[in-house]
């Protein structure tokens, strides 16, 4: 692909000099770049395809080398990084050997954190504006953040701290009306309607309207305050909000008029206290299919420029398909199962329910914590909740758990989906401590099934139980051909299965889908004439007493987990062997070690952390040799 203008860019400083036209035609540029570069690597799209004006206007006017540019989620960078001298890398957008899909100062001196989650940049922009002011520096500051992301607790415990900030804070919330999903909560439907007041023209004319009264650097903040609340009314008014935070109020404007938010950014860049600029854009803005359905284009895999998805080389049905075939299933015959999501209702799998038992289906935008102190209120009356949330995110609401759920011990079921290593999101999104920060919770069962069989068993077994339940499973395909008759099996409390019965004293016990991998390594050893027992878990608590029992009788144990090392099952399982003092020498626990680990393909990640057949098989084999 060549292009007139993109192609000249090497960093900011090159769209500098460019005149207004030519800045709208680097727009379209970068716009059919980032199209065509997510069509083959996958990527988050629509969010991308709406913020690139805003940052084409952003870098014209801020020099983010020493400036602070703070991406809150951070995956509406893909504009930025383009411009920032990472446009080769782009083409190779979250692989191994490419960039990362979110923000990275390992890549570049424009990227300030690593960031993944919500709510994070009002806060760190708090935290630089503080010390920049203690240490006399001059730098501009701005925290650029979705509507949805506004919403979350996060943000809004740094907005009421705006105040501590006596120096330039910009604000700049990018208003499309959507997360992954429609944004959910009070605060969302407020800027909805205020979206929905403003034509097109409305936005021109409260852009002009704003020009004409910001201030220009040294005229008093106050008084262009008040000349702009003077001309400025409306009958329905965000500033209503964060004005009563003290934090003075911008906008709506359009997100996609580049020359007119060069001249607000310029202006806004000599005040001297924060503020917000609230802007309009479209999210999934030209190219058509992401435009028509921005919600199935947040985070796409490969697809064809026509917007069809490109079929999968596998048609294997996943761990999220079938625990939405299971939740279903259980809330047809259950009417006291609710399901409670966190702005994830399409990828933690629970469309389906939605559709068919909405007024038992809760969405409570970006806010995990809120999610599970609503489930531990539910559960008080006897209603049965599943709460689901990716692992990585499950993390912002342990205290909430402790708390509310595991102190209460009340029968709250965590779903816990892309637990394990994810593959292209990388660090961020690895879900690799949930078993540790649960585990050492009391009341707290953890289950990790081994496919769609035993995850519908494990949801019947969670629905039934007096305490909270976490089941824990992958953003990968489901294999129920193996070992029918024994994954099958309905679950008991702390009870595994033995999925292969071996003649050598090696028995490798995998928990959660891992499984899979140690019967490929005991298949493979068969030509090497070893012959191991291989154990589905199934519980990291309470533990199987039978998993310490074998160290009772010489055999050595292999723990393997989709997890990290420290605090994880095979902890459990070397804990355990302590207390009874037994063969604590004979256990070996694979895991992933202490590190983040870099995006790659998720079996590439597997190989690497040593939890793939090939490293089960290599672990049995330097057993039997030190033997």
């Amino acid at each position: 692909m060549q292009y007139e203008l993109l192609d000249k860019i090497n960093s900011p400083q090159d769209i500098k000099t460019f005149s207004m036209s030519q800045l709208n035609r680097l727009a379209a540029e970068v716009r059919d770049f980032i199209t065509h570069c997510v069509s083959c690597t996958g990527g988050h799209l629509a969010s991308n395809l709406g913020a690139i004006e805003l940052t084409i206007a952003m870098h014209y006017v801020f020099n983010f080398s020493t400036d602070r540019l703070l991406w809150d989620v951070g995956h509406q960078c893909y504009a930025h990084k383009i411009l920032t001298g990472r446009k080769e890398l782009f083409k190779k957008l979250r692989q191994k050997d490419g960039i990362s899909g979110f923000p990275s100062p390992d890549e570049s001196e424009y990227d300030q954190f690593t960031v993944g989650h919500a709510g994070t940049a009002i806060p760190t922009a708090i935290g630089l504006a503080l010390a920049a002011d203690k240490l006399k520096t001059q730098e501009k500051i701005v925290a650029f953040v979705g509507d949805a992301s506004i919403v979350n607790g996060l943000s809004f415990e740094a907005l009421n701290n705006m105040g501590l900030v006596r120096r330039q804070l910009l604000v700049v919330l990018n208003d499309n009306s959507m997360a992954i999903d429609v944004s959910q909560g009070a605060i969302a439907q407020f800027l909805s309607k205020v979206r929905l007041s403003h034509t097109y023209e409305d936005l021109r004319k409260r852009t002009n309207r704003i020009l004409e009264h910001m201030p220009l650097v040294g005229k008093r903040m106050e008084d262009a305050l008040e000349s702009f609340k003077r001309t400025l009314r409306m009958a329905i008014t965000p500033n209503r909000l964060f004005e009563s935070l003290n934090i003075p109020y911008f906008g709506p404007v359009d997100g996609h008029d580049i020359s007119s938010l060069i001249e607000i950014f310029k202006a806004m860049s000599g005040l001297d206290r924060p503020a917000v600029l609230h802007v309009y854009t479209k999210k999934g803005k030209g190219f058509s299919p992401a435009d028509d359905d921005p919600t199935r284009f947040h985070s796409t895999g490969p697809f064809k420029i026509n917007g069809e998805l490109e079929s999968e080389k596998s048609t294997g049905k996943s761990f999220t398909a079938s625990f939405s075939d299971s939740i279903v299933k259980l809330a047809a015959e259950n009417d006291k199962i609710v399901a409670i999501t966190a702005a994830m209702s399409d990828g933690t799998g629970l469309m389906k329910f939605k559709k068919q038992f909405e007024s038992r289906y809760y969405d409570v935008g970006i806010a995990e914590s809120v999610a599970v102190d609503i489930a531990a209120g539910q559960a008080k009356t006897g209603i049965r909740p599943f709460v689901c949330i990716y692992s990585t995110f499950l993390q912002r609401c342990f205290d909430q758990i402790f708390q509310e759920v595991a102190l209460q011990n009340l029968p709250v079921v965590f779903c816990i989906d892309r637990a394990g290593l994810v593959g292209a999101d990388g660090p961020t999104h690895h879900g690799l401590m949930d078993i540790g920060f649960l585990r050492m919770l009391p009341n707290m069962v953890l289950i990790a099934p081994a496919n769609g069989v035993e995850l519908e068993l494990a949801m019947r077994f969670a629905a039934e139980s007096k305490s909270p339940v976490a089941i824990r499973y992958p953003k990968e395909e489901v294999n129920d051909g193996i070992c029918p008759e024994i994954f099958s099996q309905p679950f008991e409390l702390g009870r595994s299965v033995t999925a292969k019965n071996g003649k050598d004293k090696i028995a490798v016990i995998a928990y959660g889908s891992i499984v899979n991998e140690a019967l490929k390594a005991a298949e493979s050893l068969k030509a090497d004439n070893i012959e191991i027992t291989v154990i589905n878990a199934r519980f990291a608590k309470p533990l199987d007493e039978k998993i310490v029992s074998l160290l009772r009788t010489d055999n050595s144990i292999i723990t393997v987990e989709d997890h990290s090392i420290a605090g994880g099952f095979g902890s459990a399982v070397l804990e355990a062997a302590a207390e009874a003092g037994v063969g604590v020498s004979k256990i070996r626990i694979l895991g992933v070690g202490d590190k983040f680990v870099q995006r790659d393909k998720r079996a590439a990640q597997l190989a690497d952390s040593g939890i793939g057949a090939e490293g089960i098989a290599d672990a049995v084999k330097k057993i039997i040799k030190a033997r």
